[in-house]
């Protein structure tokens, strides 16, 4: 690539801009890089601030270190990697003409000029606060940046006792863990505006998976409620809701991120229906020597083809290193996204690759899924905990469309395989055939994934009659008249069941024998621990003549509402 004295600008100095300056530095030596950054610190996790803001991650700087434990801060960048560091400044204006950017220095309050021959914008992203009367009291936070969570831990080791999140997504559930598994006693609320948590990532029987962890942990939730007002006079008292009011003394708004593109768009770089600054695949503005990076841009769905907003810091990094490199003359693409996520919720792992099933609804897929569960490795290795997958595929091209997983078991390279099947545009019937690694310690022979996919495979052949866990809690609790038909053993009954008077126990092994009590003119609805015997019961009644037989996805570990432990009375 280029050794010459190209003068290089990135303004935003926390993961895309730093990224494609480091990778600039290595693609020109002798290239003049200067990075601009508006606050005081440098190229830190901010993924990382609700780890210290609980108090998992002692030291802020831990943030802003690399693995070797050196601090990436202007001497690091100037001694490493001769890039120029200007912090505390603030760009005010770009001249696309001239080709130089007005900034402001925030501390003495003086503008001045710097000239480019190539631009990065990494702007970033702000945290959107709600627009609801209190929210500038004392006491009421966002979490965006390394300064926002200094704000909140200083506030707590105030002594702030009761918190309420407004927003059930990725930072507000991720405050959540951290708070209550703090040692200061908070008592955590959080409320969410739509009717389950993690709306953006779950669909809704897989998110009362989610809240039922939550609410066992101790945190009080409440969805499908609007905050309306905080309330308060030196400081934040309480947040009334539409429903009621609840007492706090300090107040999260986790309401999710807008891309910061005033400047760029007064410069008249073209934004996207996303609200984010659109770019090509060399993550090119309209302006061919000003690039965009990071939680400023929009990306393309990899699954649809249409823009998306993806604000992580793995893709700002990704995009800061094809930057870096197109800048020096590469041509390096940046691909579709298929928009993985993944997180934390105490002993939960939750995640999702591609679309969720009301993403692939309001794209217009005629799409079918199914609901999975069981060990994430050999039952009899200890150890072994349960997920839950749902897989998403299209009906004609049986292409997959996307996945949730949720559960203690192991998630993560699960979703990897299959945000990397939706890459290669891969149908069920080859995720079914995937050879992945198995050993007792490490997975089932076959793994719960292919088990899901083998799931939806028969679904779309017309074998597996399913329904999934909330369609039946949706029966249940329109109070219909079927039958949940119950075909564990006696001993597996007594530990743990469904809550129910529609429910009768025939174990599998006694059902041919004892099929006769079963009525003929209901519908039946089988299952067990996962709803493989389940599976077998649909079959085995089908055979026996009875017509109106299913079995429900995932069994009594997907069962999204209360179980009833113990012996019966």
């Amino acid at each position: 690539m280029g050794r010459d004295k190209t003068r290089i600008v990135a303004i935003g100095g926390v993961a895309a801009g730093p990224k494609a300056a480091a990778r600039a530095r290595r693609c020109n030596p002798q290239a003049d890089i200067t990075l601009i950054e508006q606050g005081e610190y440098l190229s830190y996790s901010g993924c990382g601030t609700p780890f210290y803001v609980g108090g998992m991650v002692k030291d802020y700087k831990e943030l802003m270190t690399t693995p070797v434990g050196v601090v990436r801060d202007a001497n690091f960048f100037k001694n490493v990697k001769d890039i120029k560091i200007i912090s505390r400044t603030k760009a005010e204006h770009i001249d696309r003409d001239k080709k130089e950017i007005t900034l402001r220095d925030l501390d003495e309050d003086k503008e001045y000029t710097l000239p480019y021959d190539k631009l990065v914008v990494a702007t970033g992203s702000s945290a959107f606060k709600p627009g609801i009367r209190g929210m500038e009291l004392p006491g009421v936070f966002v979490l965006k940046s390394l300064d926002d969570a200094l704000a909140i831990r200083a506030w707590l080791d105030q002594g702030a006792k009761k918190v309420v999140i407004i927003g059930g997504g990725l930072v507000g559930l991720e405050l959540a863990e951290n708070f209550i598994g703090s040692d200061s006693g908070l008592e955590v609320m959080v409320i969410e505006i739509k009717d389950h948590v993690l709306p953006g990532v779950l669909d809704r029987e897989m998110a009362l998976l989610v809240e039922k962890r939550l609410k066992a942990k101790g945190v009080r939730l409440v969805t499908g409620e609007k905050v309306t007002e905080v309330k308060g006079e030196a400081a934040v008292q309480s947040v009334a809701a539409e429903n009621g009011e609840f007492p706090a003394d300090m107040v999260i708004a986790a309401t999710g991120f807008k891309p910061n593109v005033e400047l760029a768009a007064r410069a008249g770089l073209e934004v996207g229906p996303t609200g984010a600054l659109k770019v090509n695949d060399f993550m090119q503005t309209n302006d061919p020597d000003i690039y965009a990076g990071g939680d400023c841009v929009e990306s393309t769905c990899l699954v649809t083809g249409g823009p998306t907003y993806a604000p992580m810091g793995s893709v700002a990094n990704r995009h800061g290193r094809a930057i870096g490199s197109n800048i020096c003359g590469g041509e390096e693409r940046v691909p579709p996204l298929p928009g993985t996520v993944i997180l934390k919720v105490f002993d939960f792992n939750v995640g999702k690759t591609g679309l969720t099933e009301r993403q692939a609804a309001a794209n217009g897929y005629e799409y079918e899924t199914f609901i999975s569960a069981g060990p994430d490795r050999a039952h009899f290795y200890p150890g072994n905990n349960p997920v839950i997958i749902k897989l998403i595929a299209e009906k004609g091209s049986r292409r997959v469309l996307g996945a949730q997983m949720v559960g203690p078991g192991q998630i993560d390279r699960r979703l990897d395989v299959i945000a990397a099947a939706l890459s290669m545009d891969c149908s069920v019937d080859q995720v079914a055939n995937f050879d992945l690694a198995y050993a007792p310690p490490f997975s089932t022979a076959i793994d719960p994934l292919i088990n899901a996919a083998n799931g939806l495979r028969n679904k779309l052949d017309g074998m597996a009659k399913s329904v999934g866990p909330a369609a039946v809690l949706e029966k249940l609790e329109r109070c219909e008249d079927f039958v949940l038909l119950d075909v564990r053993s006696p001993g597996e009954y007594s530990e743990v069941r469904i809550p129910c008077a529609n429910s009768v126990l025939i174990p599998l092994g006694k059902l041919r024998e004892r099929a006769g009590e079963l009525p003929r003119d209901k519908e039946i609805v089988a299952f067990c621990k996962v709803s493989l015997r389940g599976y077998e019961a649909q079959i085995l009644l089908e055979d026996l003549g009875f017509e109106n037989v299913k079995f429900f996805e995932g069994g009594v570990a997907a069962w999204p509402a209360e179980l009833e432990f113990g012996p019966q009375d």
